[in-house]
Parts: structure tokens; C-alpha cells; sequence
């Protein structure tokens, strides 16, 4: 028998039906995007009065709780009869088997089986607490013996129903993950994760004074070096060799709030190929320096450089007068880079003063995933932890990890405010490895199970959008699906002039396009960007892993492949590929191979132009109104997703991923070989942008009628109806007239930023949102 084909994967959007839409929400509306679960919560606070052991002379006590088959243990707190805990036990409701909660009070130096005080609960009489209800206050209650017998020690605790919305969920320690580690409980929670706010720090050095060369009779090579954190940067070597040299350079660093660092500015000899002398340094501390808010110059100001004594070198005093002439600040004008532009999930200003006002909040809900693969062993069988990250802006949130499961499911809620629809959010699935104390990760960190992005203006405002995207990563031996992710997403807006307004507006703040920086410039500062966001996010509890933070930025997407450049090139053909259909159309129409009458048709439109020539003008207009009219019912009805065949992951052959997979530099063997190797990628990978870029506008263009972005679609329709009307009514050629002489206007009257039209143009989506 021949052997059975392996089904092929299925890799597209799903539509699903979770049960959260048409349901009341008791108390609060927090949830009204996942299904509601219900938790037993217990709150062990303190404890009071507890007898010593004879044995020992001391208590080292610490709770044991049961329900069921679910037991959790608080930490043991020596040498005290009076201890406090403030810990959050959270049973899962409809898993728990008992009727009943026991809370037994141990000394850790006690037999097994002797216990200092329990208490027992019914579970039906346990309260039920929705949000925004205060939290319930705890109680002190007596311990008894096991025969129901008072004995000496009280603890107070509260204990009731509550749901995912609970303030407590975050906190507690969840019977779902009783096989973790008491260290490790910390790994499992879910968290909220604010990025730091990120300035540019720009240094404009002007030129230096007095400056005492390392040898006598030398003209000194100067040039500043500035040191932020482990970051450097130099400026040229200034062309006066004097003691007076000028530079009139500017360096700039990404820097973070809180400011811990300080930067150094010193003036270096350049005595020869590799040695060089400092002449003077300045240590300026940043949260001293100035932030600019607002569109207004900053003055320039003349600090001291204090004589550099290296290690060993005896101290001896040095009137020291040189001087350095520049200009430091914190710019908040700019946008900060840290993600992609394509894939930006904040285009604002670093500035406050400077933010558009809000047009809406997006609702995520991060139900579930089913199917996922093992990626580790325990015990001798595979198994995951998964959990999920979601980035939009400042904000990134972390789901609970569910230990062990292939289909875990989280039922978490999350909102952020929105500023600008063309906007994505990012969702990304991890496997946690730092669950036990002895797991060994060798450096590889969480693995990656796959990442949704959605933008927002695909999607309507007011709608609940629910689907199953499945979670693709691609490796070196080709696609791979990890698993599919159940997402509920909801875009609401509460301001409908300025969510309209946005279109017209420019797409980055008003200073990247008056003052705009170099390609270099921005592509460096973003790598310092992710640098800092990672260290500051891989500090928090629980740590947000550089790898994580990484692969959430796409911080590889701008690597040569050849898969990509392959893709792109068809990209651009698919956009290209109407004009040819409509000349192919008119070359059959004028040599009478279509219907007869269609010909005639035709024909007689085009005498009606040549007759009437603003004629030409209302059918340009009308054109696009009826196509995209004809183009209403075949809208999208979902968000796009990963497409594997516009990526070409499918089809990718072994040589092709090698390529894409080897590092940079190449490790293929011969010098020559690797340099021409790494030469004709990085070549290749401009091209590949730029190509890239151009199948994006070309994209853009197309979406204009195809109703990807709907309030798009609708303005320019509604444009197209408006222009069609008025060109009809005014003569041809004051139209003529006034678009030549608005074309050809002096340069005082044009403004240093982008038109309406382009702005309107860069706000619609194309398919790199569908990019693998």
C-alpha cells in the first residue's frame, strides 16, 4: 500500500462563538469580552496567640489549606507566634470536588499529624464579591482542635467567590499550578508591564576652549567622545588643530525614565592609530538636563572640563580652565522608535503637550488556545506552560501561565486607550521555562509558540470581533503551526470627529517632517531603544524577558530573505497586475472581440468626452465611487492575519531557509566567500525594502475601494460623490486653472509638512500587516 499523505495544515482565520456576547454582567462590565470563571479565594492574613512547641521552645507555623484534591501551603515564618502572611489562594470553582474548606495551622517542628488549630467552612455559605464591591474584610476566628474544641491562637482570614475580575487574581496563588516551586509562583502570575518613557538625548557640540595639549609644541587631534550607560558615540576630529577647535556635531542617545545614568563627555588626543589621551571630561547627570516640550530653541551653554586622572596616577592640583561650548537637551518632539515603522502600536510624541486626543479604548479578550505542541520534557513526557503577551503602546500585559496543559485557557481582559487607528496590536504566545528552580534553559530562554497582529483600523468600531488565528512559526526546516489562539477583540470609539479627523492628519509628530533625521540616525536609535526596554522590562517581577520583548518589537523583520524579497516582487505584481488586465480589456474592445454593444458603448462614452471634456473629470470621480459601491458586499468581514502563501512559508525551499536562518555575519567557510556572501545580503536587504515599500503604497492605493479600513473607504467615496458633483458644475478649465497655480504656488506659501491627501493615503492598511 502506497503510505498516507500527511494531512496538509490548515492555516487559516476561524470565526468562533465563545459564550460572552448577549449575557449580564453582574456588577461590572470588566468582563464582558471572555468567559466568566469562578474562583474560591482565600486570604490568609495573620495569626495571633499561637502556643509555642514544648520540644523546641519556639513556633515556626505556617497554613495548610484543603478543598477537595487541591491543597496550598503559605510560607513558614520562624520563631514567631504572631506572623503575618497576606497571601492569595485562588481554587478554581468548577474543578473543586469537596464541599468544604479546612485551614489547618502546623508548626513546621510539630509530628506530622499534630497540628496546632483548624478552622472549616461550608462552601455554600462562602459570600460572592464582584467588582467595583470593596473587597471583603477579613475576620479573626478562633482555631479549634480537631474535635471542635477552642484552643489558644486566633487567625484572621476572608474567603469568598469572585471572578477573573478580582483584584486578588493577579496576586493569588492558583490551584491550577500546585506543581510549582514556592519560588517560581511569582513566574506564573499575570502582570501589567508600563515601558519607560523614552526621550532623545541630543548633544550638539559646538567647539571647545583652551585646551591643553597631551605634549608641548603639539597641535592637538580633538574630538568628543559622549558615554551614556554602555553606549558611545564620537564625533569627528575637529579640522582646527588648535587649542580652540570646533566641531558644530550633534550626537544623540535614546534615554529612559527614571534617569539613573549619567553621561560623560570628554575631549580625546587622537595621538595615533589606536592610542588616544583625554584632555578633559564633564560628568552631567540627566535628570539636570533640560526637556524640551515644546516647538522652542534651546540655548547653548558653556560647562567645565575637569582634568581626567587615570588609576595609579597620583592627584595633584591642576588649574584646569578649558571649557566646552554646546547644547544639551531632551527632545520630546520626536517619536521615539522602538517597534517597526509597519508595525507601530504608538506614533505620539515623547511629549504630553503634545498628544492628539483620544479617540477610543481597545477591549482585548485572551481567551484560549488549543493544539498546542510540547516543547520540553517532564517527567519523560512532552508538555507547556504557555502564556501570552499583548503590546499596544506604553502598556504590555501578561497572561497567568497555565502549567502543563495543551489547551490552556486564560479568560483575561485587557483595554487600552487609542489615539490613532492606524495602530497595531501585537499578541504573542511563549512556553515559560523558569517554572522549577532546577530547570536549565542553556540561554535560549522562552520559547516562541507564534504572534497575532491586528491594526486597528481594520476593524469597526462597536463590533466584537472572535477568532481562531493560528499561532505560525517558521524554522529552519520549514512552517510550523504551534497551535491556534481564540481571541475576542473590540474597537470602540467615542469621538467621531476626531477619529475622522486623524485621517488627515500627519502620521509621526510635526518635527520628524520639519527636522527630520537621517535613515541611519533612526535605524541606530532604535536598536538602543530595545536595548533599554529590554533590560528595564527584564528587571520587573515577573521578568519580561529580552527574548520576548524582542520578538514582540520584530526587531529581525528588516533581515534579508530571500522568501520576503520573492514575496514582495509578487506583491508588487498583484498591484500591477489591473492595469495590464484593463489594457488587455480595452485591446479586445477595440478590435470588436466583446459583445458588439459594449463596443458601441464604449465608443460612444468616448465621443461624449472629446465633445464634452468636463465630462472627464465627473466619470474620474464616479469611477472609483461605483467600483468601490460594487465592492461593499465583498468587504472583509475579519481582521487579516499571517497569510503563508503571500509569505511564500509554505512553498520555501531548505536552501532558501538555511540562507534565511545563517547568522550575520554568514558562517559558511572562506573569508571570500563570507564577505561577498555578506556584502550581496546587505545589498539585497535594502532592495528588499524598497520594494517592500513599494508594494505598500501600491497597496494602499488599492485599499482606498476594497473597504479594509471601511471609515477610510467611506471618506473617499464620499469625496469622490462630493468632487463629482462639483467638477460638473465649474468649468473645466478654472478647475485647470486653480489646481496649476495651487501646483506651482511660491515656497512661503507651503507649509513643511505633508498634505491631507498624503496623510489620508499613509493611514490606509495594506497586506505587509499579513507578512510572516
Amino acid at each position: 500500500m502506497p503510505p498516507k499523505e500527511k494531512p496538509k495544515e490548515d492555516y487559516t482565520l476561524k470565526v468562533t462563538s465563545p459564550d460572552i456576547g448577549g449575557r449580564t454582567v453582574i456588577g461590572s462590565d470588566k468582563l464582558t469580552l471572555v468567559e466568566q470563571r469562578q474562583f474560591l479565594y482565600v486570604r490568609i492574613v495573620r495569626a495571633n496567640g499561637l502556643p509555642v512547641n514544648n520540644m523546641t521552645g519556639t513556633c515556626d507555623p505556617f497554613v495548610e489549606l484543603k478543598i477537595g484534591n487541591y491543597k496550598g501551603i503559605t510560607r513558614c515564618l520562624e520563631q514567631t507566634s504572631n506572623p503575618e502572611w497576606n497571601e492569595v489562594y485562588a481554587f478554581t470553582r468548577d474543578r473543586l470536588q469537596g464541599g468544604r474548606l479546612e485551614i489547618l495551622v502546623r508548626d513546621k517542628e510539630s509530628a506530622i499529624n499534630e497540628i496546632i488549630g483548624c478552622l472549616s467552612f461550608d462552601l455554600g455559605d462562602t459570600p460572592t464579591r464582584f467588582p467595583p464591591n470593596s473587597p471583603l474584610a477579613p475576620q479573626w476566628y478562633k482555631l479549634e482542635d480537631r474535635n471542635g474544641v477552642k484552643v489558644a491562637g486566633e487567625l484572621m482570614l476572608a474567603a469568598w467567590i469572585g471572578n477573573q475580575a478580582d483584584d486578588a487574581f493577579s496576586v493569588a496563588w492558583h490551584s491550577d499550578a500546585a506543581a510549582v516551586s514556592g519560588k517560581s509562583v511569582t513566574n506564573i502570575r499575570s502582570n501589567v508591564y508600563l515601558s519607560p518613557v523614552l526621550w532623545y538625548l541630543r548633544v550638539q557640540v559646538i567647539a571647545a576652549q583652551d585646551l591643553a595639549p597631551s605634549g608641548k609644541n603639539r597641535k592637538p587631534e580633538a574630538y568628543i567622545k559622549a558615554v551614556l550607560g554602555n553606549l558611545v558615540s564620537r564625533t569627528t576630529v575637529s579640522k582646527d588643530k588648535n587649542p580652540n577647535p570646533t566641531w558644530n556635531e550633534e550626537v544623540m542617545f535614546v534615554a529612559a525614565e527614571p534617569f539613573d545614568d549619567h553621561l560623560i563627555l570628554s575631549v580625546e588626543d587622537r595621538m595615533g592609530a589606536n592610542k588616544e589621551v583625554c584632555l578633559g571630561r564633564s560628568v552631567i547627570p540627566l535628570h539636570q538636563v533640560e526637556k524640551r516640550l515644546m516647538p522652542q530653541a534651546i540655548g547653548a551653554q558653556w560647562i567645565n572640563l575637569e582634568k581626567y586622572v587615570a588609576e595609579g596616577e597620583e592627584k595633584t592640583e591642576v588649574k584646569f580652565a578649558s571649557r566646552l561650548h554646546l547644547r544639551i537637551f531632551l527632545d520630546g518632539l520626536y517619536h521615539v522608535f522602538d517597534e517597526t515603522t509597519y508595525y507601530s502600536s504608538d506614533l505620539r510624541a515623547t511629549s504630553p503637550k503634545l498628544w492628539p486626543e483620544k479617540i477610543g479604548v481597545l477591549e482585548l479578550g485572551i481567551l484560549k488556545a488549543e493544539g498546542l505542541l510540547p516543547t520540553k520534557s517532564r517527567d519523560g513526557r512532552g508538555t507547556t506552560d504557555a502564556y501570552c503577551v499583548a503590546k499596544y503602546g506604553r502598556k504590555r500585559v501578561r497572561t497567568s501561565t497555565i502549567v502543563d496543559s495543551y489547551a490552556p485557557k486564560w479568560n483575561e481582559q485587557y483595554c487600552w486607550d487609542v489615539y490613532d487607528p492606524y495602530t497595531v496590536v501585537t499578541i504573542g504566545v511563549f512556553d515559560n521555562c523558569h517554572l522549577q528552580a532546577g530547570d536549565k534553559n542553556d540561554g535560549t530562554g522562552d520559547p516562541r509558540l507564534g504572534k497575532v497582529r491586528i491594526r486597528l483600523s481594520t476593524l469597526e468600531t462597536g463590533r466584537i470581533y472572535t477568532h481562531s488565528y493560528p499561532l505560525l512559526v517558521l524554522q529552519p526546516n520549514g512552517l510550523k503551526k504551534m497551535g491556534e489562539l481564540h481571541l475576542a477583540v473590540k474597537f470602540s470609539c467615542n469621538n467621531w470627529i476626531n477619529l475622522f479627523h486623524t485621517y488627515s492628519q500627519p502620521l509621526l509628530p510635526m518635527m520628524h517632517y520639519l527636522q527630520p533625521l537621517s535613515v541611519h540616525q533612526l535605524d541606530s536609535l532604535r536598536h538602543q531603544a530595545t536595548y533599554i526596554l529590554s533590560l528595564r522590562l527584564g528587571r520587573a517581577g515577573p521578568p519580561l524577558r529580552r527574548e520576548v520583548v524582542e520578538y514582540m518589537l520584530d526587531t529581525g523583520v528588516n533581515r534579508w530573505s530571500l522568501r520576503r524579497a520573492n514575496a514582495n516582487c509578487e506583491r508588487v505584481m498583484t498591484c500591477l497586475s489591473g492595469i495590464v488586465v484593463l489594457w488587455r480589456q480595452f485591446d479586445q474592445i477595440r478590435h470588436w472581440k466583446i459583445n458588439s454593444a459594449i463596443t458601441v458603448l464604449i465608443y460612444s462614452l468616448f465621443v461624449a468626452m472629446v465633445m464634452c471634456p468636463k465630462l472627464i473629470l465627473t466619470a474620474f470621480f464616479l469611477a472609483p465611487f461605483v467600483l468601490g459601491v460594487w465592492c461593499f458586499p465583498k468587504r472583509p468581514r475579519h481582521p487579516p492575519h499571517m497569510d503563508t502563501k503571500l509569505s511564500h512559508a509554505e512553498t520555501a525551499q531548505p536552501d532558501v531557509l538555511d540562507e534565511e536562518f545563517d547568522s550575520f555575519p554568514s558562517s559558511k567557510q572562506g573569508e571570500a566567500l563570507k564577505t561577498r556572501y555578506d556584502r550581496l545580503r546587505g545589498i539585497s536587504g535594502r532592495l528588499m525594502i524598497i520594494i517592500g515599500d513599494l508594494a505598500t503604497q501600491l497597496e494602499r492605493i488599492h485599499a482606498l475601494v476594497s473597504w479594509r479600513d471601511s471609515r477610510a473607504t467611506a471618506m473617499f467615496l464620499v469625496f469622490c460623490l462630493i468632487a463629482c458633483f462639483l467638477v460638473h458644475k465649474v468649468q473645466f478649465k478654472y478647475l485647470v486653472l486653480v489646481i496649476g497655480t495651487y501646483a506651482m504656488r511660491p515656497p512661503r506659501l507651503r507649509a513643511g509638512i505633508p498634505s491631507i491627501p498624503q496623510n489620508f493615503l499613509r493611514r490606509l492598511p495594506a497586506k505587509t500587516d499579513s507578512m510572516l
